[in-house]
């Protein structure tokens, strides 16, 4: 009997996760099919699930939180920050992880001598990752619009627009915010982006699949840029471990997710 997959979100028509998802299910020869289903209220997403008899889920934003909340059992890292975005069914039981923060350290790998990250956006894939950076050593500090988000990042330096005074170099700036997904917006005020990308080595919008205002922004710069992309696949990956029961390598899967990227 085939397994039904999808990834809730709101946007989630652009998603490329059905067509990563399908396209090692073929390849694997894995009875699995991966659909997209735009959940507009995050506290409905437990129900849904059962509801639409789901073997697994990625979710995406903005309902990350709502999926750490709707879930039986967390593995210890999703447990450590908050933050769910691969869910799997078994036994009738929720099983949450979180391969966000696992596959922004993967795709950040390229970039050599980073050692200061400023975040954009203070949302559920900064929370998994700022916590995976800084176990991994990196010194992270969050720059959010409002103060209230911040307040889940005692263990971080944070600011919001107004009270951010760039003292410091930041080797890395990431735009983990959807500003510019679907419109030309920037993440930050114009000023503070001038300020933290002159002196900055790299710039990263989590974002994948277009060229965002903010990377724009970076190219006049000349700084080195990434889209979400390679983010994208290796989390994929790794949720896709999770929804086979690590039945496959991770090369084996990464080998059919990537041709996602150039069909």
């Amino acid at each position: 009997m085939k397994q039904l997959f999808t990834i809730f979100g709101n946007p989630v028509s652009h998603s490329k996760s059905p067509l990563m998802h399908n396209l090692s299910f073929k390849g694997l020869n894995y009875n699995g099919c991966y659909t997209r289903y735009r959940l507009e209220d995050g506290s409905k997403l437990r129900d849904k699930f059962f509801e639409l008899n789901i073997a697994g889920a990625n979710i995406t934003v903005p309902h990350k939180e709502e999926a750490f909340r709707a879930c039986d059992y967390l593995d210890e890292f999703a447990k450590k920050v908050g933050a769910v975005n691969t869910i799997v069914k078994r036994d009738g039981k929720l099983y949450g992880y979180n391969t966000d923060a696992l596959g922004f350290l993967k795709a950040i790998e390229e970039f050599k001598d980073i050692k200061r990250v400023l975040f954009l956006g203070a949302g559920g894939t900064a929370q998994s990752t700022s916590t995976i950076l800084k176990d991994a050593g990196y010194s992270v500090t969050i720059l959010n619009r409002s103060a209230k988000r911040l307040e889940q990042y005692k263990e971080f330096e944070t600011y919001t627009f107004q009270s951010f005074k760039n003292i410091k170099k930041y080797d890395l700036i990431v735009n983990m915010t959807s500003a510019g997904l679907e419109d030309n917006s920037l993440p930050c005020p114009i000023e503070i982006l001038d300020s933290v990308i002159k002196d900055a080595k790299a710039c990263i919008d989590v974002i994948y699949g277009k060229e965002t205002p903010f990377l724009k922004f970076a190219k006049k710069y000349n700084k080195s840029t990434k889209d979400g992309s390679d983010m994208l696949l290796y989390q994929g990956v790794i949720a896709f471990g999770h929804f086979t029961n690590n039945k496959f390598s991770f090369k084996e899967i990464e080998n059919y997710m990537k041709k996602a990227f150039y069909i």
